[in-house]
């Protein structure tokens, strides 16, 4: 167990993070992720006001959609990432990073002007349990009659799991299909085993629960960032190639001005990801280098379990940002070989 985010959480469970990262990908994983912090936003000014502090656009949301965004800086950088819920035009919901959470309570409300809406952290409420991997749709069937399958990616519905009334997204960490289970927290522990059940838990081919570590290496596969390592307050969205939900277009929002100036001028470093190509591992914070020089540093590093190969993410000049480009990591004083990749590094195949 780790302090992490205020809360005692497993690294992992006795299977072990290999397998529980393998598992997910090949069967499923059940993870316990109650620690991310929720955000109630309602009044007839919720979309509006969402709209000014995230980079994404809000105004796109139909009822029962949710989609990825960030809160933003004056200078287009990143205060957290965060899920954004549509269940009415008056109601949001807003799931962010457990140790950003009273960070992220106080930028929301002090970037309260005059809109129509109420704020409430409502982080106590809610108990996240998430069943990842190719066959979550045919366990967690067994436990609602919500049909899971008319269920799209990045949708939800409200429903009962177990009898539990519950929010069942189809939203997930790890780069594979699942869903995230919102439900209150002292019905965790009831799901969290129905769900273990459901999955023929202790069987071969059954599912696991699986700890930070396999939620960090399925990420980290899946390409996908890291608050507090991909982004901080120090990197912008267009550096973290996080483009694609930086809407410059949809009207003002906080750093839209600085993210606007910089896409004209465009960016001097960018994130990559990059593996290994002689024998060593990448660590977080290590020194990237080319020719022997410092050029930037690792955001992630690790095994890859399921393909086999050492990966990471880490910041460079763009000049050095070409696919192949071959650089070093500096692996505790020694230069060990890696070649910048596409990413993600793992997709997984569509049904």
């Amino acid at each position: 167990m780790v302090e992490f985010g205020g809360w005692d959480m497993p690294v992992q469970y006795p299977a072990g993070t290999v397998e529980e990262h393998l598992r997910t990908r090949t069967v499923a994983g059940l993870f316990d992720v109650s620690h991310m912090g929720e955000i109630d936003v309602r009044g007839a000014d919720a979309i509006p006001f969402v709209n000014r502090i995230t980079s994404n656009d809000v105004t796109k949301l139909v009822d029962g959609q949710a989609q990825y965004s960030t809160l933003t800086t004056p200078e287009g950088t990143v205060v957290d990432d965060l899920l954004v819920y549509r269940f009415t035009e008056d109601r949001l919901l807003l799931v962010v990073n457990a140790g950003t959470t009273d960070k992220d309570w106080e930028w929301i409300r002090s970037h309260h002007e005059d809109e129509r809406v109420e704020l409430r952290n409502a982080s106590a409420e809610y108990c996240q349990i998430a069943l990842q991997g190719p066959e979550a749709i045919p366990i967690l069937q067994k436990l609602t009659e919500t049909p899971l399958e008319e269920i799209k990616y990045y949708h939800f519905s409200e429903g009962e799991v177990e009898g539990v009334p519950a929010i069942i997204s189809r939203t997930g960490y790890t780069g594979e299909d699942g869903f995230e289970v919102y439900a209150a927290p002292d019905k965790a522990e009831q799901l969290w085993n129905k769900i273990l059940n459901a999955g023929g838990y202790g069987k071969p081919e059954g599912v696991l629960p699986c700890g930070l570590a396999a939620r960090n290496t399925l990420r980290l596969e899946a390409g996908m960032a890291l608050y507090g390592h991909e982004i901080t307050e120090e990197t912008t969205l267009l550096e973290a190639n996080l483009g694609w939900i930086c809407k410059l277009n949809k009207g003002d929002f906080i750093g839209r001005e600085r993210l606007a100036q910089q896409k004209e001028e465009g960016v001097k470093r960018k994130l990559v990801g990059f593996e290994m190509t002689e024998r060593g591992i990448a660590r977080d914070d290590q020194d990237v280098l080319v020719d022997g020089q410092k050029v930037g540093r690792v955001t992630s590093g690790s095994p890859a379990p399921f393909l086999k190969k050492n990966i990471g993410m880490a910041y460079v000049p763009v000049e050095h940002t070409g696919e192949g480009q071959d650089i070093q990591i500096d692996v505790r004083g020694r230069a060990i070989g890696a070649k910048i990749v596409k990413t993600p590094f793992y997709k997984r195949q569509r049904q």
